[in-house]
């Protein structure tokens, strides 16, 4: 069966398609994604902006048009995240999508969320009995996992995204040190819980998702593996001195040259820098010694429960 997933997150609409086998296995045949900024404008206010939802729906007709192109699908999923979860005009934009092209948004939850983001990393990094912390960074949310290859032992989803911190402190080009000092607050009291998991069942090791990680894991393989394309891996380990470096150079740079920056992501200019703000506060606050970006995440956990019955 062949199978579009599209993502709707608070900054991306992500698209991928696969073709799912007898035998639970799946083949990739597309992947891409469109920048819509869906929670600028209205995010920590719980609206969805008019000019927000004609980006949201032209992702998506982009989207739908890549499906038709690519052929032969024989159903669409579409999974709403946080700005859809918060936004109290988000049925006028699941409306908008049924009237155009036919299908229902799913809106998860953040503990669904979580479970799909840990069963996409289960895919492509193998897990033993040492647990570790699994962090996925959205626009409106990030999911907090600490599981081992017994399953979760914990998960919340914390409504910290970094399109959120973006509308709400509107740094400064570049940042300043105080607004740096009142992100980390705002990391800390929007995480409560966290802490208490932590000690609970202690890990030392964080596998990050989605833009902020990949972000972060292009520009580190940019300076120490240049002939490395990360968006060809899987996963890719970030030493601590490295991503410490990348850090600094990422929260003293303007946007200009933050864009100029190799690899950087040009839809993550702006979001980069609270992103890389709460790895470095996370890694601080969980006495991290080991890092991992995975390429995996909520999609290919939403492949893994649909060959499951489950979605």
């Amino acid at each position: 069966m062949r199978v579009a997933i599209i993502d709707i997150g608070t900054n991306t609409v992500n698209l991928l398609i696969v073709d799912t086998r007898d035998d639970g296995s799946y083949n990739i045949i597309c992947s891409t994604k469109e920048t819509a900024r869906l929670g600028k404008g209205g995010i920590n206010d719980g609206l969805i902006a008019p000019d927000a939802i004609k980006r949201g729906l032209d992702a998506i007709d982009k989207h739908i048009a890549t499906i038709a192109q690519v052929g032969g699908v024989d159903r669409i999923v579409a999974i709403g995240t946080s700005a859809l979860r918060s936004a109290i005009n988000a049925d006028e934009f699941a409306a908008a999508v049924k009237q155009r092209h036919g299908f229902d948004i799913r809106v998860i939850s953040g503990v669904e969320e979580a479970q799909m983001v840990f069963d996409g990393v289960k895919q492509v990094l193998p897990l033993g009995m040492s647990r570790v912390l699994i962090l996925d960074i959205g626009g409106g949310s990030c999911e907090f996992i600490i599981a081992n290859k017994d399953g979760i032992a914990w998960r919340h989803s914390y409504e910290v995204g970094m399109s959120r911190v973006l509308d709400k402190f509107k740094p400064s080009n570049p940042i300043t040190a105080k607004q740096i000092r009142d992100i980390e607050a705002y990391f800390r009291g929007g995480t409560q819980g966290l802490y208490d998991a932590l000690r609970e069942f202690p890990t030392s090791t964080l596998i990050g998702t989605s833009g902020s990680f990949d972000t972060m894991a292009a520009l580190v393989a940019a300076r120490n593996h240049p002939l490395l394309n990360v968006k060809l891996s899987t996963s890719y380990e970030i030493p601590l001195p490295c991503f410490e470096e990348t850090y600094r150079k990422i929260i003293t740079s303007t946007t200009e040259q933050r864009a100029a920056m190799k690899h950087m992501d040009p839809a993550r200019v702006e979001l980069i820098v609270p992103g890389a703000i709460f790895i470095n506060f996370v890694i601080a606050e969980a006495r991290i010694e080991q890092l991992y970006q995975c390429s995996f995440a909520l999609k290919q956990g939403a492949v893994c429960q649909i060959i499951n019955g489950n979605l």
